[in-house]
């Protein structure tokens, strides 16, 4: 049940914190939620990274990324954390498949024909096949290609992206106007058997309807046998609502989109303002 928003009060200083919560797991996105919007992570991060290993305490990132990208940004902690990868569709440990969820080729094959005809229609949109092994992409402009070089350090560029051998986790679109308005809408006809979610300003991704970061979130719980009130979530963008409903710690940052908002217990500050650290001291009383 979606709870009211509601700020964490701030204690004076971090010497009169009340006793730290029983946090055994964190997970956050990453854009716009732990990065700020020039994709740098917070001062602190690395510290902040051990304290919670020293208490057992597992860092999980939740993004839209690849493994291969998660797994690079985070080499210097990345022994024995997980990684939820391509927004759940993914989730590794040390290099080990945890679960995945790909889609089937057929349906691959439907949303990029969609996408194909988004383009001819004048839309400047272009699709990413997200594998296991890499992204793969037929647009080759270095407009689009910088985008999706941001997210995915394996790319390929290929003839067919429907004809690719590599399983399939998601078909994501980079929409250069609004995706909300303009690709989302195009790809109504996927959503009755299909997630299509608006992870960003400028991205929509189709999934399978059992795969989202709330579901991997989920099975991570069960497996180590992690509550809800154990659990510590942030997130900015409508690909983060599951997620929300994962943790009685439950966060939107100060600027998440609207539904997101909504859907938290409490409100952190935001991305640029050192949010996702700035809370898990607070919560966990760990030192400035």
């Amino acid at each position: 049940m979606p709870y009211s928003p509601s700020p964490l009060p701030a204690p004076a200083d971090p010497a009169s914190a009340p006793a730290a919560a029983d946090i055994r797991l964190v997970v956050t996105d990453m854009d716009g939620t732990l990065l700020d919007d020039d994709k740098r992570p917070p001062a602190g991060l690395w510290d902040v990274l051990e304290r919670l290993r020293e208490r057992g305490v597992l860092f999980t990132p939740a993004s839209g990324r690849q493994y291969a990208t998660l797994a690079r940004e985070f080499a210097r902690a990345a022994q024995g954390m997980v990684f939820i990868a391509e927004n759940g569709t993914y989730v590794v440990r040390d290099g080990v498949e945890i679960s995945s969820d790909p889609l089937d080729r057929a349906v691959v094959a439907e949303v990029v024909a969609a996408v194909r005809r988004l383009s001819a229609a004048g839309t400047d949109v272009g699709a990413v096949v997200c594998g296991k092994k890499s992204a793969y992409v037929e647009r080759t402009d270095a407009a689009f290609l910088a985008e999706v070089r941001r997210y995915y350090v394996e790319n390929r560029i290929v003839g067919d992206v429907t004809a690719v051998d590599d399983d399939v986790l998601k078909v994501a679109l980079y929409d250069f106007g609004s995706a909300e308005r303009t690709t989302a809408p195009a790809l109504a006809e996927f959503a009755g058997t299909h997630q299509v979610v608006v992870s960003g300003e400028h991205w929509v991704d189709v999934m399978n309807r059992t795969a989202d970061k709330g579901a991997a979130v989920r099975r991570l719980q069960r497996e180590l046998g992690i509550t809800p009130a154990q659990t510590m979530v942030f997130g900015d963008y409508l690909n983060d609502l599951q997620m929300m409903d994962t943790a009685e710690w439950s966060f939107a940052m100060a600027n998440a989109h609207p539904e997101v908002v909504r859907r938290a217990r409490h409100l952190a500050p935001s991305n640029n303002d050192d949010g996702v650290l700035r809370t898990i001291r607070r919560v966990l009383g760990l030192p400035a």
